[in-house]
Order: structure tokens, then C-alpha cells, then sequence
């Protein structure tokens, strides 16, 4: 499975030796503010946590895991896109429901970054493994991730509490089905 670049982005699936990019990316408190309500990540939480929850649904033939996006043009590190089966770390993980998330430096917020990237995933999935339904998550404050959600065509389904070893806060889900909407 391979993510085919965008106007402006290309992309790379990350693994263990990619440590260092995750963890500067969790450096910045903004950036961190509806994950851990600001509190930046330590090397030994990435190695310990981050690292071993991202290789246990990494998953290059389906497409799971983190997919680095860097800019085209100068291949400049901009963050990361999320893809793995909603509940994933629970007893009942949706195979075929893929979560979708985003995580990128302060610096690219605002440009599109995130929606563009987005879409390329979602998109490449589909056509290239057949998967139809989208979901993602956000802190229910954390309006300009749901208004990413939005601009991919997800709909508001349901506010409910989330926790888990990374999260644990008041979440908005939204979802998209291929098959009713156009990515």
C-alpha cells in the first residue's frame, strides 16, 4: 500500500526508527493542548508508550499506521496522518470503520495541510483496498479539527467520554461513508 502524492504532499508510512520525528512534534504544548492538555511528550513516553501502541496496528499492506506527510517541494517534515481501525485497543475493533487522525507543527496550521493530506489517504484507501468507512475523533473544544473533520464530508454522530493511555477528555466523532459521500 502506498500513498500517491498530492498537489503539494507526499507521504511515508513512519515506524520505531522515526522516534526522533515524533517526538519533536510533540514538543510544542499548542500543539499537545487537546491531547494531553499541553503537556509535552518525553523520549520515554514515544519509546514507551507512543511507539509500541503505533507498531501494534502498523500495518503497511492495509494501509494502518502513521503516514509521515512532508511538503514536495522541499521535503520539509509538516506532521503526521493517523490510519487504524476505530477501536482498535478495545475488545471489538472496527475492521472495516478506519480511524483517521492528524497531528502537524504549528507552523503548517492554517495552510490545508491537514484536510489535503487527509483526503489523499482516505481517498488512496479506498480505491486501492476497497475501504468505505471514516471516522475520527477530537476534543470536543478542539474546533479546528472538527472542522477538518467536516471539510472531508464526516458528519456529527455522537459526543461521548474517551480514555485511553494517551487520552482522556469529552470527544466529538464524526464519520464519513464512502459510498454515499465523494471523497
Amino acid at each position: 500500500m502506498n500513498i500517491n502524492n498530492s498537489e503539494r504532499l507526499s507521504f511515508r508510512l513512519m515506524d520505531k526508527n522515526d522516534k526522533q520525528l515524533l517526538w519533536q512534534l510533540d514538543q510544542d504544548s499548542e500543539v499537545m493542548k487537546f491531547i494531553t492538555g499541553g503537556k509535552i511528550s518525553s523520549m520515554e513516553k514515544i519509546e514507551h508508550v507512543f511507539i509500541p501502541r503505533m507498531e501494534a496496528y502498523l500495518n503497511k499492506e492495509k494501509g494502518w499506521g502513521l503516514w509521515q506527510v512532508n511538503l514536495l517541494t522541499d521535503n520539509t517534515y509538516l506532521g503526521w496522518i493517523l490510519i487504524r481501525p476505530m477501536q482498535f485497543f478495545s475488545d471489538h475493533p472496527e475492521l472495516d470503520n478506519l480511524e483517521i487522525g492528524w497531528r502537524f507543527f504549528r507552523d503548517n496550521w492554517g495552510k490545508g495541510y491537514a484536510t489535503e493530506a487527509a483526503q489523499q489517504v482516505m481517498q488512496s484507501l479506498h480505491l486501492q483496498l476497497g475501504y468505505n468507512q471514516f471516522s475520527a475523533i477530537a476534543d470536543e473544544d478542539n474546533h479546528a479539527s472538527i472542522n477538518v473533520m467536516k471539510k472531508l464530508g464526516m458528519h456529527y454522530v455522537k459526543t461521548y467520554h474517551h480514555k485511553d493511555q494517551l487520552i482522556d477528555c469529552q470527544v466529538a466523532y464524526y464519520q464519513v461513508n464512502k459510498n454515499l459521500n465523494i471523497l
